[in-house]
Protein backbone atom coordinates (compact mmCIF):
# COMPACT_ATOMS: atom_id res chain seq x y z
CA UNK A 1 0.00 0.00 0.00
CA UNK A 2 1.18 3.27 -1.15
CA UNK A 3 1.07 6.02 1.19
CA UNK A 4 -0.47 9.23 0.65
CA UNK A 5 0.37 12.79 0.95
CA UNK A 6 -1.39 15.06 3.05
CA UNK A 7 -3.47 17.51 1.45
CA UNK A 8 -2.77 21.56 2.05
CA UNK A 9 -5.99 22.08 3.38
CA UNK A 10 -5.73 19.08 6.21
CA UNK A 11 -2.30 20.80 6.97
CA UNK A 12 -3.63 24.43 6.98
CA UNK A 13 -6.82 23.03 9.40
CA UNK A 14 -3.94 21.86 11.87
CA UNK A 15 -2.52 24.38 11.86
CA UNK A 16 -5.28 26.51 12.87
CA UNK A 17 -6.68 23.84 15.52
CA UNK A 18 -3.02 24.09 17.02
CA UNK A 19 -2.72 28.08 17.14
CA UNK A 20 -6.35 27.86 18.53
CA UNK A 21 -5.44 25.20 21.10
CA UNK A 22 -2.44 27.42 22.11
CA UNK A 23 -4.73 30.29 22.79
CA UNK A 24 -7.42 28.35 25.34
CA UNK A 25 -4.32 26.74 27.07
CA UNK A 26 -3.02 30.34 27.68
CA UNK A 27 -6.82 31.32 28.24
CA UNK A 28 -6.98 28.81 30.80
CA UNK A 29 -3.67 29.47 32.60
CA UNK A 30 -4.40 33.29 33.04
CA UNK A 31 -7.48 32.12 34.76
CA UNK A 32 -5.82 29.50 36.74
CA UNK A 33 -3.51 31.96 37.64
CA UNK A 34 -5.80 34.77 39.11
CA UNK A 35 -7.63 31.78 41.43
CA UNK A 36 -4.00 30.64 42.86
CA UNK A 37 -3.32 34.47 43.33
CA UNK A 38 -7.12 35.48 44.62
CA UNK A 39 -6.52 32.15 47.31
CA UNK A 40 -3.02 32.96 48.31
CA UNK A 41 -4.19 36.35 48.84
CA UNK A 42 -5.24 35.42 52.71
CA UNK A 43 -8.69 37.57 52.41
CA UNK A 44 -11.16 35.11 53.06
CA UNK A 45 -14.05 37.74 52.99
CA UNK A 46 -12.81 37.97 49.21
CA UNK A 47 -13.34 34.21 48.63
CA UNK A 48 -17.65 34.59 49.32
CA UNK A 49 -19.99 34.82 46.64
CA UNK A 50 -21.72 37.86 45.08
CA UNK A 51 -25.48 37.26 45.44
CA UNK A 52 -26.86 40.64 45.23
CA UNK A 53 -27.57 41.01 49.07
CA UNK A 54 -25.52 43.15 51.23
CA UNK A 55 -23.23 41.37 53.65
CA UNK A 56 -22.22 42.93 56.91
CA UNK A 57 -18.56 40.90 56.90
CA UNK A 58 -17.66 42.51 53.58
CA UNK A 59 -18.57 46.04 54.55
CA UNK A 60 -15.64 48.15 55.89
CA UNK A 61 -15.64 48.59 59.79
CA UNK A 62 -15.56 51.92 62.12
CA UNK A 63 -13.48 51.05 65.53
CA UNK A 64 -16.16 50.72 67.96
CA UNK A 65 -19.37 49.94 65.75
CA UNK A 66 -20.82 46.56 66.27
CA UNK A 67 -22.77 44.97 63.75
CA UNK A 68 -25.90 42.41 65.44
CA UNK A 69 -28.95 40.95 64.16
CA UNK A 70 -32.16 42.85 64.41
CA UNK A 71 -34.41 42.00 67.02
CA UNK A 72 -37.44 42.06 64.63
CA UNK A 73 -36.38 40.53 61.59
CA UNK A 74 -38.56 40.56 58.46
CA UNK A 75 -39.53 37.30 56.39
CA UNK A 76 -40.16 37.20 53.35
CA UNK A 77 -43.30 37.10 51.72
CA UNK A 78 -43.61 33.16 50.81
CA UNK A 79 -41.16 31.85 53.09
CA UNK A 80 -41.33 29.09 55.87
CA UNK A 81 -40.67 31.82 58.36
CA UNK A 82 -43.30 33.85 57.01
CA UNK A 83 -45.97 30.73 56.67
CA UNK A 84 -45.05 30.54 60.75
CA UNK A 85 -46.35 33.95 61.61
CA UNK A 86 -42.95 36.00 61.33
CA UNK A 87 -43.68 39.83 60.51
CA UNK A 88 -42.98 40.56 56.47
CA UNK A 89 -43.39 44.08 56.17
CA UNK A 90 -40.85 45.94 58.02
Amino acid sequence: MALRTEHELHSRRRSRNVGLLVVLLCFAALIFGLSVVKVSNGNADALKGYDHQVRPALLPRDEGVRIAPSDSPVAAPGTPAAEQGARTTP
